[in-house]
This record gives structure tokens, C-alpha cells and sequence, in this order.
């Protein structure tokens, strides 16, 4: 695993602390650092990361607190307090 990727991961995992600990600012930084880090070294960010992220406002979002999470047609529709929308499918 490169160093950029295990940065990354380390983002995430801060990007979530911070959130956790109610530092809504904090955690958009690093998810804005870690999608910097990810375009610069051509590295796609992992599934989890681009799952729990928004791409409007870069909140880190937590199902219940931050984001709404339904369940809509085969696709699980994730709505952030911004109020962009992000479908994922499902089987």
C-alpha cells in the first residue's frame, strides 16, 4: 500500500473522530485533504470513504445525525443536511 493511501485511510479515520466529536469543521478538512491527496496521486479513494462523504459540501456524513438514509426502488438514497442526494444501488 502506498504512503498516499494509507494517508487517506488515516483521514477517514480522523474525518470520523472529529465528527463523532461534534467538529463538523475539522472533518470536512480532512475529507477535503484526504480527495486532494487522492486526485494528486491518481489513487481512487475507497468505497467507504466515497460512500460516507458528501460531494457537495464535503460533510462527513453519519446516518441519523448529518444524513438521511432510505431505502428507494433497488438504490439506498443518502440525503446529506445540504440537501444533495447520493443513490447507490443494492441487491
Amino acid at each position: 500500500m502506498s504512503v498516499a493511501a494509507e494517508r487517506i485511510e488515516r483521514l477517514d479515520d480522523l474525518a470520523r473522530e472529529a465528527t463523532s466529536a461534534g467538529d463538523e469543521g475539522r472533518a470536512r478538512y480532512y475529507v477535503r485533504l484526504a480527495k486532494r491527496i487522492a486526485e494528486r496521486n491518481r489513487l481512487s479513494l475507497p468505497r467507504r470513504f466515497k460512500r460516507f462523504t458528501c460531494d457537495a459540501c464535503d460533510a462527513y456524513l453519519v446516518p441519523g445525525t448529518n444524513a438521511r438514509v432510505r431505502l428507494q426502488d433497488g438504490h439506498v438514497v443518502v440525503t446529506c443536511d445540504c440537501g444533495a442526494h447520493a443513490r447507490y444501488p443494492y441487491e
